[in-house]
């Protein structure tokens, strides 16, 4: 009798040999026969092949189409029916003998109790029968004359692959297989087959999981539990709900429940010497792969280590330097240590030792169950003689002085447990303090009794990393000495930063088996049981740190020029290490091919802080001492260095550090060709060749006549793509020119003007007007100045010259001072005079000299032009000392309010201290005199402002091509026409221009002040004093009422922790337009300078 998955329908057998369905409440819903003769509804269809008889057999030949009997079924077979069903409830299998071949067949049907399928005459075949609860396959065994082997049908009853138990022919017959949940693990429930024996119960009893991989089944744990008939199993099932959880019930009433999970088996070593092994259990045999040498994707491997019995546990050494060394756990309780020998224990019951830890050379760490829990396994050599190889185990309980158990607290005193069972812990160091991080079989991740993440499949800790991959098919590697565990709790929590360094992509299902230390090689595991390895870049980039700061340039430059990193890193990591290690740099490279790789891939560009940036990095440890250009440092650094070991071997290295430099010295290298025609290790010929795949071809031609030596320009020509009759000839008349014009000739024809015009003065004076059509042409001035003496009349031409250009270019000034210096007074006074250099002018006029007549009319002349520009002070200095005309200079003080000023030439002139004459200002009219000039000042920003307000709103065809369109665009902008889109911004802006105009009238109203007082215009002068007062004591008022605190803040939405939902959606409904970048500046209040004194304390 058997149940429906889904607890629906009940199927029994009968003595009749029928097949009856029921309901769950066991109303009968059919009857059918089991032996029937037709196939099923499934039957195969024949396209016309042929008969069996007459189809290829393979290396059996026609023999084994002739060959029909069928062996029944075997003795020990109890002939009972066995019945499974699919994991989805919808098909059954019936696995019974028929009576007319006496041979076990397996029969298919679905959920209605109807025939599908009927499978193939199978020899040997036994009574176990499961279906894989996934669907795919029926499991049952077959006893072959040579082998005894698991066989697995599918739905259509044909054979679908095998593998064979570790037993000979008629060594055990297997009574049950049982699949668990997930159809990970196939249990094999075995017994000794002793044929002298009739009874069962006194007979060895075995139970054995096997796992598949890679399409190979592995025998991983072996349970065997003895002939005693107390502990012969009575019943084996699997957990519903927890796919890894195994019951057994014995017939002494002992009930065992066997938690698995999966493990890799992997060596714990973090230097040099660990081979990043990893065993993998199969059977009697360890399979070991070190991925250090070499990736074995299984079920090879690099070694098989054979033993006498099923393996059930691995464990490798922990001491440092021999952690290569490992102990295997067998079923039958021996401990086989690989570098020592054998270690015997008894044992009681199957997996006594549930977990083993290898500490020392002689010591062991294990896990029981039982009266004493933790056992400390120490080896010495065993008493009897004649097993030199075998150790006694010495077992020390945790009442013993030697081990004794504590409770693991943290630096607080708390007791360190993790909330829920995990299958794989750990230990970490996180923020410099040590965290236990553990996984449950539920995909959580935990430190401490913190959840990190719910969707890891596999975690390492290697070195300050911690490597996992997620169920999202992402691939971590975070660096723990920078994080805290809410770090990693945010670092996981999303794949939102899929483009940082720490993440990557990896193919669905992957889990990791091994990081190979101080590597950059990561080993992932495919579901379907293949290898891969990748190379993530957070490691790669922490491994590659460590090589630089342990000077092994050449391990970094390899692993950097095979995985494609950029190789400025080696400098930029660290530049003053790189610095003073240059020629150990040079002596691991060891490649002139590697050297100039690394020339050619430099750049300006700091790694450090754009491609590579390294998080506990300062920024200023990787800015170089020296001053200067990255580039021209390293390639100036390594030259230099070169030539001092052999210049003859770094000769090409030699040549692109020259070329590489930011201004390549392509002149230089080309001297360095030059020099190997003689005896060298490099011929010309090849160094040129080499250049010529650095730089263009026509270029170098270009530099090669730069370095006037013909011998290397035909060396370069000839090389190049150009015809003979291109370069020949002009050649031929450089050859017959003197050797300074031809040099001129050559640098003017490269346009390398600055060396022609220095070759051409040394050319005689019939040259010289060539040379100053030249200078002019190209503006040369200042340096064709530098190559003539200060008295020499080419020195006074190129003057005149340069000050003609001055002039032109509206600097005047400057030119006056040359035509001064060369003795061009006249010249000089007519540019200063342009420029209204009334100083430099009125020296001029004094040195030629002028007549008095004629320099007085030249004073009034630029006291004139001063005037027009608002210099007023400066203009009544002319005209008091140079033109003596006093009252024109008082006049022009008046004019420019410089009134204290003008007091004193009437002081000094007329002797004015008698009672002053009234000046035609009246008391009344003085206010409104002040008002009307401070408010013509301010009326004309708003006339101004108000300008730009007949223009429309839509500025959206403005072109912004020109400047002219710029500004029209920007009147439009700034226009106060009331519904202008940036209405507000032009009444800051209008209002900051009248504050800052007002402002500055300080220091003008106290000296107006001043004058009135002194003339005693007092009434005028104290409305005057009280208005202006008045006038800025309402714009500091008026100051943070405009510009208020949040006038800034209003352009971003309100958020923050004392926000609210309401009061941020309010932000947002009432945010104002975004204001442009140049117009922010608006939105800042202006300063106004209170510190100045402008008031009279005699006014009132």
């Amino acid at each position: 009798m058997t149940w429906s998955p889904d607890q629906e329908l009940v199927t029994l057998t009968t003595g009749q040999e029928t097949i009856i369905m029921m309901t769950k409440d066991f109303e009968p819903i059919t009857e059918v026969a089991i032996n029937q003769d037709d196939f099923g509804e499934g039957k195969f269809i024949t396209v016309g092949w042929g008969k069996k008889e007459t189809q290829f057999h393979g290396s059996e030949g026609k023999q084994a189409a002739q060959r029909k009997e069928v062996q029944p079924a075997l003795p020990w077979d109890d002939r009972k029916p066995r019945i499974t069903w699919r994991g989805d409830g919808q098909f059954f299998a019936v696995s019974t003998v028929c009576p007319q071949t006496g041979a076990r067949k397996v029969r298919i049907w679905n959920r209605e109790c109807v025939l599908q399928a009927t499978s193939e005459v199978v020899n040997g075949l036994e009574q176990p029968l499961c279906w894989r609860p996934s669907g795919s396959l029926i499991a049952s065994t077959q006893r072959h004359p040579n082998k005894h082997s698991v066989v697995f049908m599918e739905k259509n009853g044909l054979l679908h692959g095998d593998f064979n138990l570790p037993f000979g022919k008629e060594q055990v017959k297997v009574k049950e297989l049982l699949w668990n949940s997930d159809s990970t693990v196939l249990a094999v429930w075995m017994e000794d087959l002793n044929m002298h024996q009739p009874s069962s119960h006194f007979c060895n009893k075995k139970f054995q999981l096997w796992t598949v991989g890679n399409y190979h089944w592995y025998l991983k744990q072996s349970l065997h539990f003895g002939s005693e008939p107390l502990r012969a199993l009575a019943c084996v099932c699997w957990d519903p709900e927890k796919p890894l959880r195994l019951h057994l019930l014995t017939r002494g009433w002992v009930s065992y429940t066997y938690d698995w999970g999966w493990s890799t088996d992997r060596s714990h070593g973090t230097d040099y010497h660990d081979n990043a092994n990893v065993a993998v259990i199969d059977g009697d045999k360890i399979l070991l792969t070190t991925f250090r040498q070499c990736v074995i994707p299984p079920p090879m491997c690099a070694f098989e280590l054979q033993l006498p019995v099923p393996v059930n546990l691995v464990t490798f050494r922990s001491q440092a330097q021999r952690t290569n060394e490992l102990a295997a756990l067998t079923a039958d309780g021996h401990i086989y240590v690989y570098g020592q020998g054998e270690v015997t224990m008894d044992q009681e019951e199957p997996l006594t030792l549930r977990l083993l830890l290898w500490l020392n050379d002689d010591l062991f760490l294990a896990v029981a169950h039982g009266k004493y829990l933790t056992r400390l396994l120490k080896l010495s050599p065993s008493d009897s003689q004649d097993s030199k190889d075998t150790l006694e185990i010495r077992i020390f309980y945790t009442d013993s002085l030697e081990l004794s158990l504590t409770e693991w607290k943290d630096s607080t005193g708390n007791i360190i447990n993790f909330p829920r069972p995990c299958v794989q812990t750990a230990l970490c160091t996180l923020s410099g303090e040590e965290h236990l991080i553990g996984l449950t079989e539920r995909s959580h991740l935990y430190i401490g009794d913190s959840l990190v993440a719910s969707n890891i499949s596999s975690f390492v800790v290697y070195d300050d990393f911690l490597l996992l991959t997620t169920h999202s098919h992402m691939c971590h590697c975070l660096n723990l000495s920078t994080l805290s565990i809410k770090g990693l709790q945010s670092a996981l929590s999303s794949d939102a930063h899929q483009n940082d360094e720490t993440v990557r992509k990896v193919e669905r299902g992957s889990r990791i088996v091994s990081v190979v230390p101080q590597d950059t090689r990561l080993i992932l595991q495919m579901p379907r049981g293949n290898l891969e390895t990748i190379h993530h870049q957070a490691l790669v980039l922490a491994q590659l740190r460590k090589w630089l700061d342990g000077l092994r340039f050449k391990d970094a430059f390899e692993c950097m020029r095979k995985l494609r990193i950029n190789l400025n890193l080696i400098y930029d990591h660290n530049p003053t290490v790189f610095l003073a290690n240059i020629e150990m740099f040079l002596k691991q490279i060891d490649s002139i091919n590697y050297i100039n790789l690394f020339l050619t891939e430099l750049k300006e560009e700091d790694t450090t802080t754009t491609m590579y940036p390294c998080p506990s990095r300062s920024a200023s440890s990787s800015v170089s001492g020296k001053g200067g250009k990255k580039v021209d440092i390293i390639c100036d650094a390594l030259r230099s260095t070169m030539e001092t070991l052999d210049p003859q071997k770094y000769c090409l290295c030699i040549l692109t550090s020259h070329v590489r430099k930011t201004t390549p010295e392509l002149e230089l290298a080309l001297q360095k060709v030059h020099e190997l025609r003689g005896d060298s290790s490099v011929s010309a010929e090849e160094a040129l060749k080499y250049l010529l795949f650095l730089v263009n071809v026509n270029e170098l031609y270009e530099h090669s006549l730069g370095t006037y030596d013909f011998d290397l320009v035909l060396m370069v020509a000839e090389k190049s793509q150009k015809d003979p009759k291109e370069y020949l000839p002009f050649l031929n008349m450089l050859k017959t020119l003197e050797p300074n014009y031809q040099r001129y000739t050559i640098d003017k024809h490269l346009k390398r003007y600055r060396k022609a015009i220095h070759h051409l003065s040394k050319c005689g004076e019939e040259h010289f007007t060539e040379l100053l059509n030249l200078v002019k042409d190209q503006r040369l001035y200042s340096d064709a100045l530098e190559l003539y003496s200060l008295n020499s009349e080419q020195y006074k031409t190129l003057s005149v010259a340069y000050a003609e250009h001055l002039v032109e270019q509206q600097q005047a000034e400057q030119a006056g001072l040359l035509l001064w210096r060369c003795g061009e007074n006249a010249r000089a006074l007519q540019a200063f005079v342009s420029c209204t250099s009334w100083r430099n002018a009125l020296a001029v006029a004094t040195h030629i000299p002028l007549p008095p007549e004629q320099l007085a009319l030249l004073a009034r002349d630029l006291a004139e032009k001063l005037l027009e520009a608002r210099r007023h002070k400066q203009a009544a200095l002319c005209l008091e000392q140079y033109a003596k005309d006093c009252e024109e200079a008082i006049s022009a003080l008046i004019q420019g309010a410089a009134w204290e000023e003008a007091l004193r030439l009437v002081s000094l002139f007329f002797h004015l201290f008698a009672p002053l004459p009234p000046l035609g200002v009246s008391d009344e009219d003085g206010p409104d005199c002040a008002d009307a000039e401070l408010y013509s000042e301010a009326s004309s920003v708003l006339t101004g402002s108000h300008l730009g307000s007949k223009y429309s709103r839509s500025n959206s065809r403005i072109s912004s091509r020109s400047s002219k369109n710029r500004r029209k665009a920007e009147g439009k902008k700034h226009s106060l026409k009331e519904g202008s889109p940036f209405e507000d911004i032009a009444l800051l802006n209008a209002l900051t221009q009248i504050i800052t105009i007002v402002d500055k009238m300080r220091e003008e109203v106290h000296s107006l002040l001043k004058a009135l007082v002194l003339f005693q215009f007092d009434g005028a002068a104290s409305s005057l004093q009280r208005d202006y007062g008045e006038l800025l004591q309402l714009m500091e008022t008026a100051l943070p009422e405009i510009w208020t605190d949040n006038l800034q803040q209003g352009q971003t939405p309100l958020t923050g922790p004392n926000s609210t939902a309401n009061s941020i959606m309010a932000s947002f409904q009432q945010q104002r337009p975004a204001v442009p970048q140049q117009d922010t500046e608006a939105l800042t209040a202006p300063k106004m300078r209170i510190a100045v004194k402008w008031k009279l304390s005699i006014l009132k």
